[in-house]
């Protein structure tokens, strides 16, 4: 048994005063996460949606911090993001690679770290993991992707239902917490994170008309062919044209003797309708009857229903959207009405990006700009200048550790990310990395994303669908939009042999040697049908 002399007591009473006085000035942490919101769906990304800007709130924020402009994840699907956050490593050492997988909660995770490091801990809404979350004085989190209204909560109590709309719900739970939090010593770390917009993009009633009046560009790309890319594009199941559902997806007009051309179809949007009360859904039904009898008579195909039925998804994810903004204004006329602001960093994320009828697909798991592309925007007030752009390449796997450093804690050398804390503070260490590591694991599965890994820097793309044995690699500067395959022209074999080389150092470095199992004859055939 340890004896303790006097002084020793003392010496040990004095530190824990010294860190009291410390945590009170520690930050607190708001951070805002949300599910599939494209970054070009945010005004002050200044991309192809910014004259319709559903994002006034997410602008404000942006306005008094920073935007990272290079902002990217790891894995483009939802449970293996969250997994990067949470633990601060690649989804080949987390164990969550794809969606289904159970989360291993008894591992290191940056809440667990702060709870350590003296913060109170906090998440509401979309956990998205399997497990129950761990490291957290409170949780209350829906249930698998949960419902858009009157959706079911969990909690360590018990589960129940709440009326009204999901993003109401979530930011609401998030206000009652911080409320509780506002006369308390500790600092404290909130995870506010959003089902929206995630399909079945089904907006709150108010929200149900927004947009009607006013004209939405169509992506440059709505019609791509994918001539010059790699096979297993050719063969995806994510396409408005033939795979976003007409009634579960776009809550569209039943048409007598139909049938669905989405073999993989979802009816999410189904389930989540007859979750709706009686007096909500007549409003719903108010909103979109008018509008459905009107494609009734028009008997559209072809491009033109593919364009319809853009049209309607646009405007409800963007209606979505418009929902998580008020929710943002909510919360930051919170902090700033009960004193908090001035001591309290506001994050604000999403899980990945999602392709918006860029190149005529819905969802992400792809690399391609649309689907890897991360928003980030953070302010630190008193420290991150106002306004201020960064063009550093960012990921989903550096924010455990961004969030511990600025909590004062320790970050552990097992993590594999680096905090940003140095770039709020505006300086770039000279040995930031110069390229991101990609992995996406879903294949064979929904949507039909072939497996690959790959790398990006500033000015280029290598991908590599492994499984099948092809490349693509693209100079972004030069096609943004990522058309021309370059991977086969003499001119670019240089930068390509070198960008190899690279990957093969990313996958030593972050120790993934999962990405190398090549198909058999037989499984190509079997999961690349000619045509």
């Amino acid at each position: 048994m340890a004896l303790f002399h006097p002084q020793t007591v003392s010496v040990v009473v004095f530190v824990a005063c010294i860190s009291s006085v410390l945590a009170a000035d520690r930050p607190n942490i708001v951070f805002i996460f949300t599910d599939d919101h494209a970054p070009h769906a945010i005004g002050s990304y200044n991309g192809w949606l910014k004259d319709v800007n559903p994002t006034p709130n997410i602008d404000r924020l942006a306005s008094q911090g920073i935007l990272f402009q290079n902002s990217f994840c790891t894995n483009s699907i939802c449970g293996p993001s969250r997994a990067v956050i949470q633990t601060g490593k690649h989804s080949h050492l987390n164990g969550f690679m794809r969606n289904g997988n159970k989360f291993d909660g008894d591992q290191q995770t940056f809440p667990k770290l702060l709870r350590k490091a003296g913060y109170r801990t906090a998440i509401t809404g979309k956990w998205h993991l399997g497990t129950d979350p761990q490291g957290f004085d409170y949780w209350k989190i829906l249930p698998g992707q949960g419902a858009y209204y009157n959706p079911v909560f969990r909690s360590p109590t018990g589960t129940e239902m709440i009326e009204g709309h999901c993003t109401d719900i979530v930011t609401d739970l998030a206000l009652a917490w911080l409320e509780e939090q506002v006369n308390s010593e500790q600092p404290f770390m909130l995870m506010c994170q959003h089902k929206a917009p995630h399909r079945p993009w089904m907006p709150a009633l108010r929200h149900l008309n927004l947009y009607d009046d006013i004209d939405i560009p169509e992506p440059a790309t709505l019609f791509d062919n994918y001539e010059d890319n790699a096979s297993p594009l050719r063969h995806h199941e994510m396409g408005i044209d033939r795979h976003m559902d007409l009634i579960s997806d776009c809550f569209g007009p039943e048409f007598p003797n139909r049938t669905p051309t989405n073999k993989s179809r979802d009816l999410s949007g189904i389930r989540n309708l007859r979750k709706m009360t009686p007096a909500q859904r007549a409003t719903w039904d108010a909103a979109f009857d008018p509008k459905n009898n009107e494609l009734r008579k028009l008997s559209l195909s072809g491009r033109e229903l593919v364009r319809w039925k853009y049209h309607r998804y646009i405007r409800n994810y963007l209606r979505c959207v418009k929902g998580i903004d008020e929710s943002v204004g909510r919360l930051l006329n919170f902090l700033s009405a009960k004193g908090l602001d001035k001591n309290t960093i506001v994050i604000y994320s999403s899980d990945q990006g999602f392709f918006l009828g860029d190149h005529g697909l819905f969802d992400k798991r792809w690399m391609y700009e649309e689907s890897l592309a991360m928003p980030l925007i953070i302010t630190w007030p008193g420290v991150t200048p106002p306004g201020t752009v960064n063009t550093d390449l960012v990921q989903n796997l550096d924010y455990a550790e961004t969030f511990l450093d600025l909590a004062q804690a320790p970050v552990p050398d097992d993590m594999q990310g680096r905090s940003l804390v140095p770039l709020l503070n505006g300086t770039t260490p000279t040995d930031w990395r110069k390229s991101i590591y990609y992995h996406y694991y879903e294949y064979p599965s929904y949507h039909m994303v072939a497996r690959h890994n790959g790398l990006r820097t500033k000015k280029y793309k290598l991908i590599h669908f492994y499984q099948f044995d092809e490349w693509e690699f693209y100079d972004l500067l030069e096609d943004p939009d990522e058309l021309r395959n370059q991977y086969s022209n003499p001119r670019y074999a240089d930068i390509v042999t070198r960008l190899k080389g690279r990957l093969a150092s990313l996958k030593k470095d972050y120790r993934d040697d999962s990405g190398t199992s090549r198909f058999t004859p037989q499984q190509r055939r079997k999961f690349r049908p000619a045509g």
